[in-house]
């Protein structure tokens, strides 16, 4: 089954004088347990294309269809917020954790937006913690964290309301070539327990991580190809 359907996606922006032609005719399908890199310079569409996939964006022409579901502009913010929450996980460069928060809280935050009690979000986070190997920095602040602890600290709390799809945006960018192994380890992994990842990334040692990569140059799909030997 079609997990993601993109059927003749366009996307413009208004720079003033002219309209900026970005996304020019997507067509991508992908299927459940995928684990797809979409790849691409500065300037091919690849981040357009991630914030429309993540809902933070949407389609000027064409259909997206997520787990069956139209996406597009007709939706109210709270019914787009409630299909992200539901259906996605993201993963951030920067990591995007709260400072004055330690490690278990910014896991459970998105739980909190679901309405789960603390004692229970706070349970199940530690839980997710100790998936990627951190429950003893539980209470630990951001700043007392590595580059990788503070991405598995992200992952885990991408993956604590059972998203359907986890969408990475350059989430190796900011480590080190073995903390980026490590994190790609972990993703293959996940992968592997039937989630459904797409990972954004220029840099073609974590693309070769993949199963499948999406090459976008000048905002269309220039190539799709099957990874035959994924590199561990």
């Amino acid at each position: 089954m079609n997990l993601i359907s993109l059927k003749n996606v366009h996307k413009y922006y208004n720079t003033g004088n002219n309209n900026l032609h970005v996304l020019k005719g997507i067509n991508l399908e992908i299927k459940e347990s995928e684990m797809v890199a979409i790849m691409g310079s500065s300037g091919s569409g690849k981040s357009t294309l991630l914030n429309i996939l993540g809902i933070l964006d949407y389609a000027d022409e064409g259909e997206y269809f997520l787990n069956q579901v139209k996406i597009d502009n007709h939706l109210s913010e709270s019914k787009a917020a409630d299909y992200r929450n539901k259906f996605l996980g993201f993963v951030f460069q920067s990591f995007n954790l709260i400072n004055f928060k330690n490690a278990m809280e910014n896991v459970a935050l998105p739980l909190y937006y679901q309405g789960v009690k603390r004692s229970q979000r706070n349970s199940i986070a530690l839980d997710y913690l100790k998936r990627v190997g951190l429950y003893d920095r539980a209470t630990h602040m951001p700043n007392e964290l590595s580059g990788g602890q503070k991405q598995r600290v992200a992952i885990a709390r991408a993956l604590v309301t059972h998203p359907k799809v986890i969408l990475a945006d350059e989430p190796t960018g900011a480590l080190d070539s073995k903390t980026t192994y490590e994190v790609m380890k972990f993703f293959q992994e996940i992968n592997m327990e039937g989630k459904t990842i797409l990972i954004v990334t220029h840099e073609p040692e974590v693309a070769a991580q993949c199963k499948r990569i999406v090459h976008l140059k000048d905002g269309i799909i220039e190539k799709d190809e099957i990874i035959d030997q994924i590199k561990l």
